[in-house]
């Protein structure tokens, strides 16, 4: 009776859970949201990765693909929660696998890609293990984090629109994206995402426990009757098919992961193609990484309660560190940089305040390596839904924004508008910064402005000015 006593106590005590004002049960629930809105990656990463050749004319196997990607995200959210003991879930970064698959190895190997990830994880976990990148953190103004929050808010909400096919690309000049197909939700799959969005906005509208959970498993039972009608099938073999997953019973649980692609690293890439275009494709990398992180991190801290009046949150400078890790253990697993995901709002939205929600996602991660036909059920259109209501939940920050000062208006629409629109976090950033420098300091506002975000002002016009630059290196 005194064990079973003491264990709740020493959980609670080291996640700070009524400390946060959650409970065991609303970190079990985040964490199996979050879970469940992230594990489309298994999936997705995959596709991106398996369909970049490299040099050698060597591509990656998806099976291999989809169990390092499982494996490392699980590995990465339980050692985040247990160290950073925030519900910040991790897995790989899409901008990065993009620009690994379609860009970097068009020059280097795949294990030298991979090395040159793991450099520029050893890069940000130096920065902030010296406490410099905790200084460029508490460096940026209250309204660019502010404007950060909300910006990621719109860009999940985004990401969900467009995974569910209710936003599209037109292929046109203007406009370049749409409603559905021909400006209608003319498919079955965006139909169940819908229903599912309307489902889950009222359930959290009203305030029920678990809410967005129940909308995802109210969606999926939805999906798997109506592909069970209409067999609907995936996209790639007909259109208005279901876009990643296709919902259906499994025949079988369980599969034996394949891990043979840890270790395949190599640091080959300074002598293929020479030392200064290395260095400008871990340049990419660092500032790609170092602030999709730093600016998820801001945002998800600001919707979860956790951040104080300057935007710092509790164990920030472990969270920095182990964020950096998360690189270095995606390159050295071959499954991209590891990093956190603004899906994690998703669990934020649910309850989830602790490490502990991480803790339960990553062991579902580690499960999904075994299960991988089972995660296969969740449509990611099921999955967008909860995106789309978290997003929602995010831009309510947008109150806070000094909007009569139009020296911040500029930095701050710009901050928000170009995450979505790009589809990156860092450009968004990027474009916030160099807005506020230039216009704070021409409109006398210059003594206000440290120093450091002139530096990585500076730096991010390099960040953009990248292309030119390298075709001058070349």
């Amino acid at each position: 009776m005194g064990t079973e006593t003491a264990t709740p106590g020493r959980l609670d005590r080291f996640f700070e859970i009524t400390k946060r004002g959650s409970s065991v049960g609303a970190e079990l629930r985040g964490g199996l949201v979050t879970f469940v809105a992230m594990a489309y990656i298994v999936v997705l990463n995959p596709i991106i990765l398996s369909s970049g050749t490299d040099i050698d004319g060597a591509t990656l196997d998806f099976a291999q693909l989809s169990a390092v990607t499982a494996f490392t995200a699980g590995l990465m959210t339980i050692l985040f929660g247990v160290i950073a003991r925030l519900p910040f879930a991790f897995a790989a970064g899409l901008g990065i696998n993009s620009f690994l698959a379609f860009s970097v190895v068009g020059e280097v190997t795949w294990a030298e890609a991979m090395g040159l990830v793991v450099i520029n994880g050893v890069i940000i976990v130096v920065l902030a293990a010296t406490g410099l990148r905790r200084m460029i953190f508490d460096a940026v103004p209250m309204q660019l984090k502010i404007s950060i929050t909300v910006g990621i808010g719109v860009f999940i909400a985004f990401i969900g629109l467009v995974n569910a096919g209710f936003v599209t690309a037109t292929g046109e000049q203007s406009p370049p994206v749409g409603l559905g197909i021909n400006g209608s939700v003319a498919t079955g799959p965006t139909t169940v995402f819908v229903v599912t969005l309307l489902i889950s906005g009222v359930l959290v509208a009203r305030r029920v426990k678990g809410g967005l959970l129940i909308g995802i498993l109210v969606g999926t039972v939805i999906a798997l009757i109506v592909e069970a009608i209409f067999h609907l099938g995936s996209s790639a073999d007909a259109p208005g098919g279901w876009s990643l997953a296709v919902p259906a019973m499994p025949s079988s649980i369980f599969s034996l992961p394949d891990l043979g692609l840890i270790g395949q690293v190599s640091f080959g890439s300074f002598e293929r193609i020479g030392v200064l275009a290395a260095l400008m494709l871990v340049f990419t990398l660092v500032f790609t990484n170092f602030f999709d992180a730093m600016g998820t991190m801001t945002g998800l801290s600001k919707e979860a309660g956790l951040a104080d009046d300057r935007g710092t949150f509790p164990r920030l400078k472990s969270a920095l560190v182990v964020e950096g890790v998360g690189a270095i253990a995606g390159g050295l697993t071959s499954g991209s940089s590891n990093t956190v995901f603004v899906e994690s709002g998703a669990g934020i939205g649910e309850g989830a305040r602790t490490g502990l929600a991480n803790v339960v996602s990553g062991v579902l991660f580690l499960l999904a390596m075994f299960l991988t036909p089972l995660t296969s059920i969740v449509p990611s259109e099921v999955a967008a839904a909860a995106l789309v209501v978290v997003g929602g939940m995010m831009m309510s920050q947008i109150r806070e924004i000094e909007w009569t000062d139009f020296s911040i208006t500029l930095p701050v629409f710009l901050t928000v508008a170009i995450m979505p629109l790009t589809y990156s976090i860092a450009n968004g950033i990027g474009a916030g910064f160099i807005a506020w420098v230039v216009v704070r300091s021409l409109s006398g506002k210059a003594r206000e402005i440290s120093p450091l975000l002139w530096i990585v002002a500076v730096g991010f016009l390099v960040y953009f000015a990248r292309g030119p630059i390298e075709a001058l290196l070349a």
